[in-house]
C-alpha cells in the first residue's frame, strides 16, 4: 500500500512496508516513490503537474560514527493521536536526525514532530535516536504497530540496491497515475521528433571496420592544436605535487598520449623531478614533486566566538603562505598546478578542514590554475581515467577547446558566436563560508578557430581569454573585520547578535540592488555582442533571481524584460541576437521525467528533439544518448516486481537520462522581424535553434552534457569565485561583488 509523505516542495507517495532484496547474506529494503509537484511551463496559460517515479532506499546500517552524521530524514510510521482522522493510517511523518554538538549526542533536528509527542500512549513511544542509529533495520520492521526506516543517503554507507527506475515501470506507473486522475486531470499530449540531426560532426568511434587508435590519433592533434592557439606561443609550465608514486605515473604517462606528444622527444632533468615536451609549437614542461604539507588538512579550530567565516579565511592565509614559499616565479608562461589531496569524506569529520578552496586560492594569486585529483585510495575509478580526465580539465581551463562544427543546415549563420551568463551564489554555507553573487560570461566564437573561449571581464568591460578570467573570479574579497563581530556580507553588528541576542533585520534593498546590477551587466554585455550573430544561452532556473525578467510568468516571445521597465523587442539589443532559455529539473521535479514508447508498445529510451504544438513550437525537449561508458541491461528487468529470470534486477542502477527544455525566448520570426524593418528577410525556424543548442551537449572528448557547452564552462568558471572574508593580517578593504 502506499503511504503519504509531505514535503516543502510537493508530496510524495511511498509503497509502505519497503520490499527487501537479499543480497550478500544481508537484507536491504527499498520502496517504490512518485514525487508530485506543480509547475508552470513557458508561454503556457496553465499550470501542469508531475509526477516523477523512483527508488527510495532504506539503511540497514550506518557505516559512519553519531558525530559525523549532519542530517539524515526519517519516516515514522505510527498511531496518530487522533485516529478518527481522515489522515488515518495513510501519512508517514518526516523527521531529521543529527548529532547535535551543544548537547554531544544524536537527536531530533530542525522541528521535527516525534519529540513533540515522545509517547503514543502510556505503552508504546517513538524510537529514541540512539536506538534508531544503533539499529535502522529493527524499525523498519518495526516493533509492534511503530515502524521507521532512515531514508539513504551515499555519505552514510554502501547499499546493494541501485537507484531508479526502468523504462517499463516508469511507463505502468505513468499509466496508473492517468488512471487514477482522470478525468480532473488530463495527460499531456506526446512529444513528436523535430529534427533527425541529433549530433554535431564528432568523430566516428571505433568499431567493425575501423582501424584502431585512428581515433585516439585524431583526438590528439585536436587537443593540440587547441592548446598551441590557447597558449599563443607561451611554454606551459606544470607542477605536480603528488601523495602516491602511482598517481604521478599516470600523469606523467597520460599527457603525451593525450595530446600526441612522441615520446622520443621527452626530455627528463637529472634530478627525476623535471620532463619537458617541445613538439610543433607547444612547449610544456612538468616538475613533479611530493606534496607534503601543502595537501594536509586545514589546522581550523573549533574555539567559541569569532565569525566561522573569518576562522576559515585565517585557515587559508596560512595556506596561502605555504603556497608562496613552494611557488616559483612563472617566466612569461601560463601556469597550471596539479595536486593530489584525499578524497573529501577523509575531511568530512572536521568542518572547514578540506584544503581543496584553499589552494585554488593561493595558486591563483600566484597566477596559476589548479586542477586537483583525489588518492587512488579515496576512489573506486581506474587511475589511468582519473588521469585522464584530469587533464581533460587541465585543458578546458585553459581554453583549449571548441565546440564541434554543429549539423543543424544552413539556418544557422556561419559567424554565429554563443554567449552563456551563469549566476554563481554563495551563502554562509559556501565552501568559504561568505555570501557572494557574481554573474559570469563565457563567449565562444568557433569560426575564429580552435581555442577561442573568452569571459566577461565587468571591472574593464571587455572579453579576456578563458584561463585570465578564472584567475580574475579568484581575486573577490570580503572587506577586513574590526572590533565587532562580521556577518557574512562583512556589515558590522553589534555582538549582542553573536551572543544569541535578537538578530539585525537584513538590509533593506539588498535582493533589489543585486537584481539591478546583474541586469545592468547584462545590458552592458550585450552592447558589445552586436558586431556579429549571437546565440546568448541562459539557465532560467540560474539567472531567474536576478532576473525575474526570465520567470515564466514574465516571458513574451521576441521579448527581453529587464526591471520595472516594460518589455522591449529582443532585437533592440541585438540585430542578429537569439536567446535561448535551458531548464532542467533543477532539484524540483521542474522539467517532468520521460521514456519513448514506439507503435508496437515497445518502451525505453531515445536521443533527440522533440516538440509539440501546444506552445507554438518555442518550447523542445532536448534527450541526450546514454554515454558509453553505462552498462547496458538486459531488456524486461523490473526492480518493483522482479521476475524469476530477473532476481538481480533491484541490485542494476537504471540509468534514465535527464530532459532538458529549452525555450527558443527570442529569435528572427516574421514578428520581429517586421517589428525591426527587416519584413522582406526570411525567418527563423525555432526548431533549428533548438536543435543547435541540443547539439552543443555533444564533445568528442566527453559524454553528452547536461547543458550546451558555452554553459557548462560558464558554469564551470564558477568554481573559482571563493571570496575570503577580511582578517586584520590580510588588511583587504576591497568587497565582493
Amino acid at each position: 500500500m502506499a503511504r503519504v509523505e509531505s514535503s516543502g516542495d510537493g508530496a510524495r507517495l511511498v509503497s509502505w512496508p519497503p520490499q527487501r532484496y537479499e543480497r550478500r547474506r544481508q537484507t536491504w529494503y527499498y520502496s517504490a516513490c512518485l514525487t508530485i509537484t506543480v509547475h508552470t511551463v513557458p508561454f503556457a496559460p496553465r499550470f501542469r503537474v508531475h509526477v516523477s517515479t523512483q527508488v527510495r532506499r532504506w539503511a540497514t546500517r550506518l557505516d559512519v560514527r553519531p558525530h559525523q552524521l549532519g542530517g539524515a530524514t526519517v519516516l515514522l510510521d505510527a498511531p496518530l493521536p487522533w485516529p478518527e482522522g481522515p489522515d488515518r493510517g495513510h501519512r508517514l511523518m518526516v523527521n531529521t536526525l543529527g548529532y547535535d554538538r551543544r548537547s554531544k549526542e544524536l537527536a531530533w533536528r530542525r522541528h521535527s514532530p516525534a519529540p513533540l509527542v515522545p509517547e503514543l500512549d502510556i505503552v508504546r513511544n517513538y524510537p529514541r535516536p540512539e536506538a534508531l542509529f544503533s539499529d535502522p533495520e529493527r524499525w523498519i520492521n518495526g516493533p509492534g504497530d511503530v515502524t521507521a526506516g532512515i531514508v539513504y543517503h551515499p555519505s552514510i554507507g554502501p547499499h546493494e540496491v541501485g537507484p531508479g527506475l526502468m523504462p517499463r515501470e516508469r511507463a505502468d506507473l505513468d499509466a496508473w497515475v492517468e488512471e487514477g486522475l482522470r478525468p480532473l486531470l488530463t495527460r499531456v499530449p506526446d512529444l513528436t521528433r523535430v529534427s533527425r540531426s541529433n549530433t554535431p560532426s564528432l568523430l566516428p568511434r571505433s568499431g567493425a571496420g575501423r582501424v584502431p587508435g585512428v581515433r585516439d590519433a585524431q583526438l590528439a592533434l585536436q587537443r593540440r592544436a587547441a592548446l598551441t592557439r590557447a597558449l599563443h606561443g607561451r611554454p606551459l609550465e606544470i607542477d605536480v605535487f603528488w601523495q602516491s608514486p602511482e598517481t604521478r605515473a599516470a600523469l606523467l604517462a597520460e599527457l603525451p598520449k593525450l595530446i600526441g606528444l612522441p615520446a622520443g622527444q621527452q626530455v627528463s632533468s637529472a634530478d627525476g623531478e623535471t620532463w619537458q615536451w617541445q613538439c610543433e609549437g607547444v612547449d610544456i614542461r612538468v616538475r613533479a614533486r611530493p606534496a607534503g604539507p601543502l595537501a594536509d588538512a586545514l589546522p581550523t579550530t573549533r574555539a567559541r566566538g569569532g565569525l566561522r567565516a573569518v576562522r576559515l579565511a585565517e585557515a587559508i592565509e596560512g595556506r596561502c603562505g605555504l603556497v608562496a614559499d613552494r611557488a616559483d616565479p612563472l617566466l612569461g608562461g601560463a601556469g597550471v598546478v596539479i595536486t593530489e589531496i584525499a578524497g573529501k569524506e577523509r575531511f568530512a569529520a572536521v568542518p572547514d578542514s578540506d584544503p581543496k578552496h584553499a589552494l585554488r586560492i593561493a595558486w591563483a594569486r600566484q597566477g596559476r590554475l589548479t586542477q586537483f585529483v583525489n588518492s587512488p585510495d579515496d576512489t573506486d575509478s581506474a587511475l589511468e581515467h582519473r588521469a585522464k580526465w584530469t587533464w581533460l580539465d587541465v585543458f578546458r581551463q585553459m581554453g583549449a577547446i571548441s565546440p564541434p562544427a554543429h549539423r543543424v543546415g544552413a539556418g544557422i549563420p556561419g559567424n554565429l558566436q554563443y554567449v552563456a551568463l551563469w549566476l554563481v551564489r554563495h551563502t554562509r554555507k559556501g565552501p568559504t563560508r561568505c555570501r557572494v553573487h557574481r554573474l559570469v560570461a563565457v563567449r565562444v566564437r568557433p569560426g575564429d578557430g580552435p581555442g577561442v573561449v573568452e569571459g566577461w571581464d565587468a571591472e574593464r568591460a571587455e572579453w579576456v581569454p578563458y584561463p585570465e578570467l578564472l584567475l580574475l573570479l579568484s581575486q573577490v574579497r570580503e572587506p577586513a573585520a574590526s572590533g565587532g563581530k562580521e556577518t557574512g556580507t562583512g556589515k558590522l553588528v553589534d555582538d549582542s547578535a553573536a551572543r544569541g541576542g535578537p538578530r539585525p533585520a537584513a538590509r533593506p534593498g539588498v535582493e533589489q540592488d543585486r537584481q539591478r546590477e546583474t541586469e545592468r551587466q547584462i545590458r552592458t554585455l550585450l552592447f558589445q555582442l552586436r558586431d556579429r550573430p549571437t546565440l546568448l544561452l541562459a539557465d532560467a532556473g540560474n539567472l531567474r533571481q536576478c532576473w525575474p525578467g526570465l520567470r515564466n510568468g514574465a516571458l513574451d516571445r521576441d521579448t527581453l524584460g529587464f526591471g520595472a521597465e516594460p518589455a522591449q523587442r529582443h532585437t533592440l539589443y541585438g540585430h542578429d541576437l537569439r536567446v535561448l532559455l535551458v531548464r532542467d529539473a533543477n532539484a524540483r521535479g521542474e522539467v517532468a521525467e520521460w521514456y519513448a514508447h514506439d507503435t508496437e508498445d515497445g518502451v525505453g529510451f531515445a536521443e533527440g528533439v522533440w516538440g509539440t504544438a501546444d506552445t507554438e513550437g518555442r518550447v523542445f525537449a532536448s534527450t541526450a544518448s546514454k554515454p558509453h561508458t553505462v552498462a547496458k541491461l538486459p531488456k524486461g528487468l523490473m526492480k518493483l516486481a522482479p521476475t524469476a529470470q530477473g532476481r538481480i534486477a533491484p541490485g542494476k542502477t537504471a540509468w534514465n537520462p535527464g530532459q532538458l527544455e529549452i525555450t527558443v525566448l527570442g529569435c528572427l520570426s516574421e514578428k520581429a522581424l517586421t517589428g525591426s524593418g527587416r519584413a522582406g528577410d526570411p525567418p527563423d525556424r525555432p526548431a533549428e535553434w533548438a536543435t543547435l543548442a541540443h547539439q552543443l551537449r555533444y564533445h568528442d572528448d566527453y559524454p553528452p552534457l547536461a547543458r550546451p557547452l558555452p554553459l557548462h564552462w560558464a558554469r564551470l568558471a564558477g568554481e573559482y569565485v571563493l571570496p575570503v572574508a577580511g582578517t586584520k593580517s590580510a588588511g583587504s578593504t576591497s568587497s565582493a561583488s
